[in-house]
Parts: structure tokens; C-alpha cells; sequence
């Protein structure tokens, strides 16, 4: 089966206050829209979270999946081949390793390609996810990006 799934991220302050959106399409007219927000993270995380979410939320193995967005580091860093050769060296020095780690599952369990769109040009599915992304990020009550908050190392006590 065919799925379009469209994804956007937002981070006000990058880092800072951030979301993601989500809108799933299938050729047999699924569609299902997911945002969530978080109380620290960069835009770049939540570009990858909402790909990662999307793609575990997808049933079974799906022969035809493909992911528009408007993340060049996304697109690029799987379509380029970043991604495999981070994986190589075992996500050393690679930023967002945690998220990339989670991501090769997924992706992996589908026929997946990646298309890149310029972000806030009017396509509608992109500008959904744009809206649910902002407004996420708005929300009162907020997750934990715990991989990034975890990767700061701001301890509120002397050692």
C-alpha cells in the first residue's frame, strides 16, 4: 500500500520550546494528523522525531512509503548516506545519535524514500504540519525530550 507521510518541526529559541507535526495519507484514504510538543529541544530533533514517529506508527511492513519534508538534514542525511556511514562508526561525535538510533528500525521496516520540499511554499500537507508543530510547541503542558535535556549535562548541584 501506498502511504504520503508529510512531517515539519519547530523549535522557538533552538533550542527551546519545540514540536512536531504529523499528516499520514494512504492511497485507501487513511488520514491521520499527530503533533506533540516539548519543553526543550532544537528544530533539527523534532524535524527527525516526527520522520521516527510517523514511520513506527505505520502497521506491518509497508511496501511504498514515502516521507515529504522540509528538513535538509533529514532528507540529506539519509538519502546522501550520512546516516550509514554514522552507523559505521558507531554514531561517534554524531549529534542526535539517540534519535538516529531509533530511526534505523523503523525506516528499515518499510520500503521508504524521502522527498524534500521547500518548507512554507504553500503545500498544503507541509503547512498542516508547520501549523501542528508552532502550536505544539505552545502547548501548556509539555514533554521531556529526554535525550537532549540528558545530553546537556545540567546538573542543579555542585559535585
Amino acid at each position: 500500500m501506498k502511504v504520503h507521510i508529510y512531517t515539519d518541526g519547530a523549535a522557538k529559541g533552538n533550542p527551546g520550546r519545540g514540536g512536531y507535526g504529523i499528516v499520514l495519507r494512504s492511497e485507501r484514504g487513511h488520514h491521520k494528523e499527530v503533533a506533540k510538543g516539548y519543553r526543550l529541544t532544537t528544530n533539527n530533533r523534532m524535524e527527525l522525531m516526527a520522520v521516527i514517529v510517523a514511520l513506527e506508527m505505520l502497521k506491518g511492513t509497508q511496501d511504498e512509503v514515502t516521507v515529504f519534508s522540509d528538513s535538509k538534514y533529514v532528507v540529506d542525511s539519509v538519502e546522501q548516506g550520512w546516516l550509514w556511514n554514522w552507523q559505521k562508526k558507531g554514531f561517534e561525535k554524531t549529534k542526535n545519535a539517540d534519535l538516529w538510533r531509533r530511526f534505523i528500525p523503523a525506516y528499515q521496516r518499510h520500503k521508504v524514500k524521502f522527498k524534500w520540499i521547500k518548507g512554507h511554499n504553500g503545500h498544503k500537507d507541509n503547512e498542516r504540519c508547520d501549523q501542528m508543530a508552532v502550536a505544539a510547541a505552545d502547548l501548556p503542558i509539555l514533554l521531556v525530550d529526554e535525550g537532549y535535556e540528558n545530553a546537556q549535562d545540567k546538573s542543579m548541584f555542585d559535585e
